[in-house]
């Protein structure tokens, strides 16, 4: 779908899976959680079970690694009926800590995408999770001097963008938002009357996972964000 990007100020990209790899460490904790827990249930109940417990926790602990490391203890409890060790617990506690500790992998493009942008829009960072963590990333990652403004909130939700386009006075019809979750994204900010840029990661979480709008305008869908610098 062809967009006008011609009155764009404000370009906005979410951090993970979008700027760096993230997803792809949680589907790695997953394995190695599932293999702690093998003598206690199958590797597809743990999982099922352990993704209910993150929603369960969701409003309690947030986005975020130290939240599923909590609903991993909790998950690793109650699949065991209480009899799992306390050496697998600390292996639990290290597993979220190396998470925490991973360095940063930027993605494919990112640098150069942003060098292209900057000082023609104000660019910031709109991100959800744990702040320290992503307070960590963005610096690890190097990034920090393209960005005008960088926002860490505790959901993606259009009561969550509208407070802050209002408390950052940004124009609806001048803002575009880049990010890979058309949930978190891109549904959002297109029902609130900007524009947003869908590009794809190869792993979801299936929190964050949503079916592509029919008949939905306002946002396209791109292969790889250096795409974005064909229209911008």
């Amino acid at each position: 779908m062809e967009m006008n990007f011609g009155n764009i100020k404000v370009v906005a990209f979410d951090a993970d899976d979008t700027l760096w790899v993230n997803e792809t460490y949680f589907r790695e904790a997953e394995e190695e959680f599932a293999g702690m827990l093998e003598g206690f249930e199958t590797k597809n109940k743990i999982d099922q079970e352990l993704f209910k417990m993150e929603m369960k926790n969701l409003d309690i602990y947030g986005y975020g690694v130290k939240g599923f490391m909590l609903s991993m203890m909790e998950s690793a409890l109650d699949l065991s009926n209480n009899r799992v060790s306390q050496a697998t617990l600390a292996k639990i506690l290290h597993l979220g800590k190396e998470m925490i500790r991973r360095p940063v992998e930027l993605l494919d493009g990112v640098e150069e995408v942003l060098q292209e942008l900057q000082g023609r829009y104000r660019l910031i960072v709109l991100t959800k999770g744990d702040l320290l963590d992503q307070e960590r990333k963005l610096e690890q990652s190097g990034l920090s001097d393209y960005f005008h403004h960088v926002e860490v909130l505790s959901d993606k939700k259009e009561k969550n963008y509208a407070a802050l386009l209002a408390h950052l006075n940004i124009d609806v019809s001048e803002f575009l938002m880049i990010g890979n979750s058309l949930k978190s994204d891109v549904l959002p900010i297109v029902n609130l009357g900007a524009r947003a840029v869908h590009v794809p990661f190869h792993t979801t979480w299936q929190h964050e996972m949503a079916d592509p709008p029919k008949d939905l305008n306002g946002y396209a869908t791109m292969n790889s964000l250096r795409d974005v610098l064909k229209y911008l």
